[in-house]
């Protein structure tokens, strides 16, 4: 089986973090750069992904995806990398 659901994480223009599921990454990305995405990411584009996790099952991804929203901000940070990285 392939490994067709993702879980990503956006860094958004205003400098958040937003977490979302998708079996289309680029089309999903495309999405929310458009403002047809998540309510979230409407006017806070361009989005950039910094994070990228693969599943093949949609509720194991469903259940990560629910995970890292419970994240602090500061272990989002670590988990796709920008720790120690100043938004302007």
């Amino acid at each position: 089986m392939t490994e067709r659901h993702t879980v990503y994480v956006l860094e958004c223009s205003d400098g958040s973090l937003y977490t979302g599921y998708t079996t289309d990454l680029e089309r999903r990305v495309d999405e929310h750069n458009a403002g047809t995405g998540a309510k979230y990411t409407r006017g806070r584009g361009p989005v950039e992904v910094v994070h990228v996790e693969r599943y093949t099952s949609k509720s194991t991804a469903m259940s990560r995806e629910y995970e890292i929203k419970q994240f602090a901000r500061s272990r989002k940070e670590r988990l796709v990398g920008l720790e120690g990285e100043q938004v302007e």
